[in-house]
């Protein structure tokens, strides 16, 4: 029987698994997703309900209000920044605007689950470079693997899910060695939780280097995961370019305003970002007491390279009431949370040291 093909392309495209879900009735702590454990400010939800009257229409198609409110915060100019449905979709249209079919996109691995699936779908090549076995980006062997079919270099700082940030002379060398006309994307979702004095500024190195464009989002320091806002910031011609192979409406009014007003609370927010920076402390410093080797995360999450035992540690993990998220064969990510996951995940942790 005959039937339409799909893309050979699919044959070998890895799919994108989530973060495991509380079952419906039953309690556990969810710390699968990198998710912001506190709800939304009562400012927030506000906006949400005021968009809320307006979802018969469509949403304004280049988010104007959002963009400017953005390119404000970040001292660039509007024409900058491209909104998208979350960072990932963003970073889509970012390799669709510069990527031709079979050029190679240089990546970090293990990194962002979702790299290699955008790669795929733009018609490019994904070239993976190991992460180091104390989880940081090799950038000198990410600039080695560029080759004259090199369009993109993707550098996720912090690097999810091992969580060590990008140093500045690293990031500078990196600059240095590539072609000019190869583009480096900065994946910075989770830049807000850094705090590392070493770590590379992404918004210096797009002031001096054309070839540089930022990913963020609201999903994680800003709690508005469920909404889906992602932007990029770029030099003007290259944004035109990503606002060119945008979706189009992407942003929906909803998540627009909460974005907004989101920007508008951002001291407010940036307090329960500090907070759970307190408790990524505690947690890093729980898990190296029981004799855990674990990255320095600058996320919201840690690491625990547990290789073959990883699915095995988030099976314990969940019987006792708090979900993980294991990469088989490679390890587990460990989101902060409420401190009372935080002592739970310990007792777990303890149960299996390697003392």
């Amino acid at each position: 029987m005959s039937r339409v093909p799909l893309r050979r392309a699919f044959a070998d495209l890895p799919p994108y698994v989530p973060g495991a879900r509380v079952p419906v009735g039953a309690a556990a702590y969810k710390l699968s997703s990198n998710e912001n454990p506190y709800p939304p400010l009562p400012s927030v939800v506000a906006a949400v309900a005021d968009a809320a009257v307006d979802v018969n229409r469509y949403p304004d198609m280049f988010a104007t209000e959002l963009t400017e409110a953005i390119a404000a915060s970040l001292l660039v100019a509007p024409e900058q920044v491209v909104t998208g449905c979350g960072s990932v979709a963003v970073l889509g249209h970012v390799l669709q605007a510069v990527c031709e079919s079979g050029d190679e996109v240089v990546m970090p691995w293990r990194s962002f689950e979702a790299y290699p699936i955008a790669i795929t779908l733009a018609g490019a090549v994904g070239v993976p470079v190991p992460v180091g076995a104390d989880g940081r980006l090799d950038l000198p062997a990410l600039a080695a693997a560029v080759t004259p079919r090199t369009r993109v270099i993707l550098v996720c700082t912090p690097n999810n899910p091992t969580g060590p940030a990008v140093h500045a002379d690293e990031l500078a060398e990196l600059l240095a060695s590539v072609p000019k006309d190869v583009l480096v994307v900065l994946d910075e979702a989770y830049v807000e939780f850094v705090r590392d004095p070493e770590a590379a500024d992404g918004l210096a190195a797009l002031a001096e280097h054309a070839n540089v464009v930022l990913l963020r989002t609201f999903s994680k320091a800003y709690g508005l995961a469920g909404l889906r806002v992602g932007y990029a910031v770029a030099r003007p011609r290259l944004a035109t370019g990503i606002r060119m192979a945008s979706t189009p409406f992407g942003v929906s009014h909803v998540a627009q305003l909460a974005a907004l007003a989101s920007l508008r609370a951002e001291r407010e927010l940036m307090t329960r970002v500090d907070k759970l920076v307190v408790e990524r402390t505690r947690l890093l410093d729980g898990l190296r007491a029981q004799g855990w080797t674990v990255p320095d995360s600058q996320a919201n999450f840690v690491w625990l390279a547990l290789g073959d035992q990883s699915s095995a540690f988030a099976e314990r993990s969940a019987r006792a009431g708090v979900l993980v998220r294991p990469f088989a064969g490679d390890g587990v990510r460990i989101s902060v949370g409420e401190p009372e996951a935080t002592d739970l995940l310990l007792e777990v942790a303890a149960d299996s040291s390697p003392r």
